[in-house]
């Protein structure tokens, strides 16, 4: 299954798919291309060491900054969807993993990829999620809604913001001393796990299909 990685940051859940598909001869996906909505992303830094194409995609590098400027939300996000769905064909990507990419997917591309989007998300859905629920915005709701526990997800993407089908949960648990960077560190080396699971479990989805 060929794979198309969106990111938006440092790239570590993006390294965690390269050193597994790398290590594991016996590997279900390949990644083709990396696309960022931020052009200073350290993720697009990963990908060339790997000679894994990477490109920017965000709504002044496919808009024109004029444009984008003056442009609504929604419009951003549709301009950003289209120019990534353009790319997935480019480069004949049979499906898309959202790995802390940072910009709503929407439109031609949710449709044309139905069922082929995963997504990770930092908390354990379907609580915290939606438009805003994301990084350290996350792990302060969780906080302060006082849970006794959190973790991630690994969902399908739909027409919705965190609203898809869950394929993996992990789950750590919240302590009372813990801050959200604390909470964060303790997430985090399952949110490679789960996205790596994920990943392996649409492959064998898509191959059944």
């Amino acid at each position: 299954m060929t794979v198309a990685v969106l990111v938006s940051g440092g790239g570590t859940n993006l390294q965690a798919l390269i050193d597994y598909e790398k290590s594991h001869t016996n590997c279900p996906y390949h990644i083709v291309f990396v696309a960022s909505s931020t052009k200073d992303a350290y993720a697009l830094e990963r990908a060339k060491k790997e000679g894994i194409p990477a490109e920017v995609r965000s709504p002044y590098s496919v808009m024109g900054s004029e444009r984008a400027k003056s442009a609504s939300r929604e419009e951003k996000r549709i301009a950003v969807s289209d120019a990534v769905l353009e790319l997935c064909r480019r480069y004949e990507a049979d499906s898309i993993v959202l790995a802390g990419w940072l910009t709503v997917l929407g439109g031609s591309i949710i449709t044309q990829y139905s069922n082929r989007i995963i997504n990770l998300h930092p908390a354990l859905l379907p609580k915290f999620g939606g438009v805003g629920m994301w990084g350290h915005s996350v792990h302060e709701a969780v906080l302060a809604a006082h849970e006794k526990e959190s973790g991630c997800t690994v969902h399908l993407v739909d027409a919705g913001c965190d609203t898809g089908k869950i394929l993996v949960q992990k789950k750590v648990p919240v302590m009372p001393d813990d801050t959200p960077d604390t909470l964060y560190a303790r997430i985090a080396p399952h949110e490679h796990e789960a996205l790596i699971e994920g990943l392996c479990m649409l492959a064998e989805m898509l191959k059944k299909s």
